[in-house]
């Protein structure tokens, strides 16, 4: 425990006002310190040290500094290790904030690339990592989320590398760099014009083999989504759609969050996706087995977006009855509609080969019968209580009814005494029967409802591994559920956007499927992953729905990047190996980085003995978050600054994109 902790510990428990039941109560401190109370400034004063820690002097006037006293307070469990304390001491300190705030970013950068190291083979033998996922409070957001320079562009053919002049919109794209940085990036050129959204972020869960950092805490993991999903609504087009996978950690969570975000009407479905085997056994250590996982579906507008139902031929196999009347039925007007009623003696109904002129037999119960004007209504209302007065198995022929031009609906009565359903007789409605005859006509398949939207996948997860030449163990999806999605939701030439790329099935499966799609991707996997893996396809990839659908390659896709100005710094960091390079890093930094404000690099500098009993990773955090984050990429509006160095030709390239 650090000297400072103590003192105040020390200090605060003479006040018996903040001692409950022997301990420090943190919520009385923190209330009394921001209510300026007399008596507790008056204890902290009398500590020179704590004095001059928390007070100011301004002309010749003590103030005390309330927030940095909160922080110091309300900072991991009031019990800081060696890095806590030291962020303290440099005045350092982040405030985590709760989804209550709607300006704050997450930028969750994951602080090393989860994936194996050599000579692993399993992802559960991956090395415990640390990670940086900073949240900035609004007054921290200056240029953080203005467009940034594209860089290190290039267009992939079968014919390899060539170089461009120009980003159009009929590009495939391919961004590395942070993901909510680049969306913001492409708000001028794509804003209202993506077709469909997939997405699978991490779970935020403690032991997932997919390769990004999915530790965050829950509310972090709640601002980080709310942060990417607010930029994605506005890149959606007005019929657009957005499919996010996740399993049960957070699902019940982000369906809340997607519910404000694209409001409640416009949910859309959710799709149960089973990912393993039921009798696979996955950890013995575990009670219960997951081998489910689900896909919230929301569209921009419910009330213009418009999936594409799957399509069948129009078959007559069930236009298969034929009613013949052996006598006139006597007449009657019932609910104003002329009703001819035939007694069982008085017609015949026979079964015969489906065709165009036969009739289909159905049922009317249900639903149907709540249908206003139908058959199945004026059957429930008005012919059901007849049993006694017309007698059981009667056909009722009601006139002016139906859509398939005979001009009126045979309705059959109750068989039985007890019976309170009855059918009724239609042929093929007239508006379709040309097309029907001459086969052009298909019919829409119903998208089953949420109960029964349930997809058996386990087997295409099971055997996905290899797809596109690419490795990316349990954190991948197969491309036949992607196909799923794009099948129902795009068209061809629609743009798709994926900003959490990972192994780049999205892309691959928008590719083979003849549409346009961005990916985003910020580790740099993005090159052995979704670049080698769409360079593949071009060249005619055979895996995954390629011979389903008959893929044998071409296309095109550009790469670029987000120009890195402190990023640079961040990469630096992350790969050094041992203190010694982070100090050799860091008298760089002071010399051309953008520096947090927070910081006072004299007072940093006097600190090396504390430096030196920091861990590695402690040290590494600490010079990542000391860097100024609205600088982490070229911001356009100083692509003519002379420190940047951005050859001309980038320039151009970058000036067409954004104006």
């Amino acid at each position: 425990m650090s000297g400072t902790l103590n003192k105040l510990i020390d200090v605060l428990k003479q006040d018996e006002r903040l001692v409950i039941d022997g301990k420090l109560a943190k919520n009385k401190i923190v209330e009394l310190a921001l209510d300026l109370d007399v008596d507790l400034l008056k204890l902290l004063k009398k500590s020179k040290d704590l004095a001059k820690i928390f007070f100011q002097e301004l002309d010749g006037v003590l103030i005390f500094d309330k927030i940095k006293f909160q922080s110091f307070v309300s900072n991991k469990q009031f019990l800081p290790g060696s890095f806590t304390e030291y962020k303290n001491k440099i005045g350092l300190v982040a405030n985590q904030q709760y989804l209550s705030d709607s300006n704050e970013v997450v930028l969750a950068f994951p602080y090393k690339d989860c994936v194996l190291e050599g000579g692993q083979d399993k992802d559960d033998t991956k090395r415990d990592e640390v990670f940086w996922n900073e949240t900035l409070a609004p007054d921290e957001i200056d240029r953080l989320l203005k467009p940034k320079v594209l860089t290190n562009i290039k267009k992939y053919t079968a014919d390899g590398e060539q170089e461009i002049d120009e980003i159009k919109d009929t590009n495939n794209l391919i961004i590395k760099g942070n993901n909510l940085i680049a969306m913001h990036s492409l708000k001028s050129a794509y804003q209202n014009k993506v077709k469909f959204i997939y997405i699978d972020p991490p779970y935020n869960t403690t032991k997932d083999t997919f390769n990004y950092n999915d530790r965050f805490n829950h509310s972090t993991w709640l601002v980080f989504m709310k942060n990417r999903l607010e930029i994605a609504k506005k890149l959606l087009a007005k019929n657009g759609v957005i499919a996010i996978s996740c399993d049960d950690n957070e699902q019940a969570y982000l369906k809340v969050l997607c519910d404000n975000i694209f409001h409640k009407e416009n949910f859309v479905t959710t799709f149960y996706v089973q990912v393993r085997y039921k009798n696979k056994t996955l950890s013995e250590d575990n009670d219960y087995q997951k081998v489910m996982e689900c896909i919230h579906v929301y569209a921009k507008d419910n009330s213009i977006f418009k999936p594409n139902k799957i399509k069948e031929a129009y078959s007559l196999d069930k236009f298969c009855h034929k009613i013949t009347e052996l006598s006139k039925g006597s007449i009657e007007n019932i609910a104003g509609k002329k009703v001819e009623i035939f007694k069982e003696d008085d017609y015949k109904i026979e079964k015969i080969d489906g065709q165009i002129d036969g009739l289909k037999e159905t049922w009317a119960t249900g639903s149907l019968i709540r249908q206003g004007g139908t058959a199945s209504e004026f059957l429930a209302l008005h012919l059901i209580d007849r049993k006694k007065q017309d007698g059981l198995k009667v056909l009722y022929k009601v006139y002016g009814m139906g859509a398939d031009g005979l001009g009126y609906r045979y309705i059959s009565g109750p068989r039985k005494a007890s019976a309170f359903r009855g059918k009724f007789y239609s042929g093929v409605p007239l508006a379709i029967k040309d097309d029907v005859i001459s086969g052009n006509y298909s019919k829409e398949k119903p998208i089953p409802n949420i109960l029964y939207n349930f997809l058996d996948y386990s087997a295409e997860f099971g055997n996905c591994r290899g797809e596109g030449g690419v490795d990316m163990g349990g954190g991948k999806k197969p491309e036949a559920l992607i196909r799923y999605l794009v099948e129902y939701f795009t068209n061809k030439g629609d743009l798709i956007l994926d900003f959490f790329a990972g192994s780049g099935t999205t892309g691959a499966v928008a590719h083979k499927m003849h549409r346009k799609y961005i990916l985003i991707e910020q580790m740099d996997y993005i090159h052995d992953l979704p670049e080698f893996r769409l360079k593949n396809v071009i060249n005619g990839d055979k895996t995954g729905i390629s011979n389903e659908i008959g893929w044998k390659g071409g296309g095109s896709f550009v790469y670029a990047e987000l120009a890195k100005a402190n990023q640079n710094f961040i990469d630096a960091i992350q790969n050094a190996k041992k203190t010694e390079e982070l100090g050799v890093i860091w008298e760089e930094m002071k010399a051309v980085a953008f520096l947090s404000y927070k910081i006072d690099i004299a007072e940093i500098d006097k600190t090396k003995s504390e430096w030196a009993d920091l861990s590695l990773d402690d040290q590494k955090r600490f010079l990542i978050e000391v860097l100024e984050k609205n600088w982490l990429y070229v911001p356009y509006s100083e692509i003519n600054d002379e420190r940047f160095n951005i050859p001309e030709n980038v320039k151009k390239l970058n000036r067409k994109f954004y104006e």
